[in-house]
C-alpha cells in the first residue's frame, strides 16, 4: 500500500528535492505552492513520469490565513491520510534592521511559525498513527547570521516547536523532528555572485554547497527511523569548522 507525504512549499528547492526522494521510495506526494502554477504543474508531471506515483499539487500560500482552510478542505474531501507531513514553506526578509516594518516582520512570523502551528491543528487527525512530522529549520536558527533577523529568529522558533510538539503529538502516536540545512545548492543559491559563493564555501569544511538530494535524504531517514523524536538534524558540511 502506497504511503502519502504532504509537503508545504513542495514544488521548488528543498521541498521539490524531498518530494522526489519520497516519490522514488513509493510515497505519493501532495505538494503545496504559493503562486507559480506553471512550475507546480511541471513539477508534478516530472515526478509522475520519473517515479510512477500519484502527485497532487495545491495552491496554498503560507502567508495567507485562508490557505489553512483550503488544505483542510482538500484533505477532508479527498479522504487522504498522511504518513509524513513536511512543513517546508517559509519566507525571508532582507530589509535592514533599521527599515524593517512591523507588517514585514509579522508576515515572516506568520508564514514560518503561525501557519504550520494552526495548519497542524486542523490536519492532525488526517495523520496516521505512527506517522511523523518534519519541519525545515535552518542553520540560521543555530548559527547567528547577519542577513535576516526575522528569518533567523523564526527558524530558532521552528526548532523550539519541534521540541515542544513532541509532548502534544505523543497522544496521537506521531513523531516530530526537524532538519536544519546549511547552504543548499538550490536555484536561489545558484543566483548568488561567484565571489559570495566562494566566501561561503571557504567557511565550509566540505568546501561546497549541499546538493538538494543530500539534504532530502535526511528527511527520508527521519521518516523511516521510528526512534527519532524531538531531534533537529543539522546538515551543513561542517560550516565554520575551517
Amino acid at each position: 500500500m502506497n504511503k502519502t507525504v504532504f509537503i508545504t512549499g513542495g514544488t521548488k528547492g528543498i521541498g521539490k528535492a524531498v518530494a522526489c526522494v519520497f516519490a522514488k521510495n513509493g510515497y505519493s506526494p501532495i505538494l503545496t505552492y504559493s503562486s507559480d502554477d506553471k512550475t507546480a504543474e511541471e513539477c508534478a508531471e516530472e515526478i509522475k513520469s520519473s517515479y510512477g506515483v500519484e502527485v497532487s499539487v495545491l495552491r496554498a500560500d503560507s502567508t495567507e490565513k485562508q490557505s489553512i482552510d483550503v488544505i483542510d478542505s482538500y484533505l477532508r474531501t479527498s479522504g487522504k491520510q498522511l504518513d509524513t507531513v513536511v512543513f517546508n514553506a517559509a519566507v525571508t526578509l532582507r530589509t535592514s534592521f533599521e527599515e524593517t516594518t512591523f507588517e514585514q516582520w509579522d508576515r515572516v512570523f506568520y508564514a514560518n511559525v503561525h501557519f504550520p502551528v494552526f495548519l497542524l491543528q486542523k490536519i492532525v487527525r488526517h495523520i496516521v498513527q505512527g506517522g511523523n512530522i518534519i519541519f525545515t529549520g535552518s542553520l540560521m536558527g543555530i548559527q547567528p547570521h547577519g542577513t535576516s533577523l526575522s528569518y533567523g529568529v523564526t527558524k530558532s522558533a521552528t526548532h523550539a516547536l519541534v521540541k515542544n510538539l513532541v509532548k502534544f503529538m505523543q497522544p496521537y502516536k506521531i513523531r516530530v523532528n526537524g532538519v536544519a540545512p546549511g547552504f543548499v545548492d538550490t536555484d536561489w543559491q545558484k543566483t548568488k555572485p561567484a565571489e559570495i559563493r566562494r566566501n561561503i564555501e571557504n567557511k565550509i569544511a566540505a568546501e561546497r554547497f549541499c546538493l538538494p538530494a543530500e539534504v532530502a535524504d535526511v528527511y527520508l531517514m527521519l521518516a523511516r527511523n521510528r526512534y527519532f523524536n524531538g531531534e533537529i538534524v543539522k546538515i551543513d558540511g561542517g560550516y565554520s569548522y575551517k
